[in-house]
């Protein structure tokens, strides 16, 4: 892997990581794209990105980690355990399905439930506006929402929001409790990722990983700034048209 590659692998994780599009999909897609085979070193390279990513979370809510907030993080935690479980017990299964066809319909199916979901509560109001008065059994209700993101395509953070905006937050909460439940999901499968690639790492080449990293934190950094400002005034309807027309031009392509 280029330096060119590395920088746009970065910036397609940066972007997509935090906003229900699914990051996943897109990585596939955009790594057949650029040619670029799915080796060793190449999952090692992800496992970095992904890291990235995660800082950036850290960084645009520092103020969330410290004692005062420790009930908001219980329920971070209670809403990873679905997940966290799943995963464990069937990753095989999961990996099985990476399939650019299963991410391409997933892509549709979620365009449509977001379509759905918001037509629904057009004229509702949301209950929960803060993160910090969410229930723990709203935060387990999302937990079991975030699992059907282990299908290729279906987005960690769209399973995730849709979940929070069924059980009552507002879109804003919903996309920032997204954000916080990344945490533990990406700790947990980047942590594994890298106790299985962690060899791959001494023959990469520096500057590819360090332009990766660099660009996915800056990238992800922004783009969750960005989407909160979004949300303050628009829905989540652009997300489901684009996840349909995403979804149909992959269809189309390998049909």
């Amino acid at each position: 892997m280029d330096i060119i590659q590395a920088i746009i692998l970065g910036l397609i994780e940066g972007v997509t990581e935090f906003l229900p599009i699914s990051s996943t999909g897109h990585m596939i897609v955009v790594s057949d794209w650029l040619g670029i085979a799915q080796s060793e070193g190449n999952k090692a390279f992800e496992v970095i990105i992904q890291l990235a990513a995660i800082l950036a979370v850290v960084a645009n809510y520092s103020e969330k980690f410290t004692l005062k907030h420790l009930d908001l993080w219980k329920k971070v935690v209670l809403a990873f355990i679905p997940i966290g479980v799943v995963g464990l017990l069937f990753h095989k299964q999961i990996k099985a399905m990476f399939t650019v066809e299963t991410v391409a319909i997933m892509f549709v199916v979620g365009g449509i439930i977001f379509l759905i979901v918001e037509y629904l509560h057009r004229d509702k109001g949301y209950p929960v506006k803060d993160v910090e008065y969410m229930s723990y059994k709203q935060a387990l209700w999302i937990g079991m929402a975030q699992v059907f993101a282990l299908i290729p395509g279906t987005s960690r953070a769209g399973a995730s929001i849709i979940g929070a905006l069924i059980v009552g937050l507002d879109r804003k909460a919903s996309a920032e409790f997204s954000f916080l439940l990344a945490l533990p999901v990406m700790l947990a499968a980047s942590g594994f990722d890298l106790l299985k690639h962690y060899q791959d790492f001494a023959g990469a080449q520096l500057a590819p990983l360090l332009a990766g990293f660099v660009i996915a934190f800056v990238s992800a950094w922004l783009a969750m700034r960005l989407f909160i400002r979004f949300l303050e005034h628009f829905t989540f309807v652009a997300f489901g048209i684009y996840r349909i027309l995403f979804g149909w031009l992959l269809l189309w392509v390998i049909y």
